[in-house]
């Protein structure tokens, strides 16, 4: 198994990517690790639209080491990728399709989940070697996994992470609609002053919610 094999399959095992985007310090990005982590979320991802995003990547991976996977989110162009591989993040999320940033990844033998939203787009990022896509923004719809399940049908070969939209309330809808993953912001992470307690408890409300589904 491969690097891009093995990141692939530690997101299908955990179904979670929690996302960390905003003002977070370094002490904070870490206590949210570990509340995430007492949630059996393993699995989290830092938007380089976040202030301290590149200086917070090598301290959380020298932090958690193999406990967390750790990525850099909102990954729009190569030289954003550059820096984020130097860094050292794990796997790398993007909001669009770039084929320049899809080759650079992929010489580097990193997994990349870059963003789609139509057929066309999701056929794109395939046909250019990425597996695993991330479906965005899921807010769109009134019913996104209905959306997913219609995507699916013809794509049933590809892996998608929907992202944005996603909750408690429709986490299971999501999993039965074939997601092999989904992505939280806010609806998991909302701001530098929440506790590790309710992170925690949310992480493992989100993780019971999507295993019911995956593993009845």
């Amino acid at each position: 198994m491969n690097s891009i094999e093995a990141a692939s399959a530690k997101i299908k095992q955990t179904g979670i990517i929690a996302i960390l985007r905003g003002d977070f310090s370094i002490q904070d990005m870490i206590r949210i690790g570990e509340a995430l982590m007492a949630g059996t979320v393993r699995v989290m991802e830092v938007t380089l639209n976040s202030p301290s995003a590149l200086t917070a990547l090598p301290q959380l991976r020298r932090h958690f080491g193999d406990e967390m996977m750790v990525g850099a989110g909102t990954v729009r162009d190569v030289d954003q990728a550059r820096a984020a591989c130097e860094a050292g993040a794990q796997f790398l999320v993007s909001p669009n399709f770039d084929a320049e940033t899809v080759s650079f990844v992929r010489t580097n033998d990193l997994l990349h989940l870059p963003g789609v939203f139509t057929a066309t787009e999701a056929q794109t990022a395939f046909a250019a070697g990425c597996r695993m896509l991330k479906l965005f923004p899921m807010e769109a719809f009134t019913n996104g996994p209905a959306y997913l399940k219609a995507l699916r049908a013809p794509l049933n070969d590809i892996d998608f992470v929907p992202t944005g939209g996603v909750s408690l309330k429709n986490i299971a809808d999501y999993a039965r609609a074939g997601a092999v993953a989904v992505g939280l912001g806010s609806k998991l992470v909302l701001s530098r002053e929440q506790s590790s307690k309710d992170l925690t408890a949310r992480a493992q409300a989100l993780r019971q919610a999507w295993e019911q589904v995956k593993h009845a």
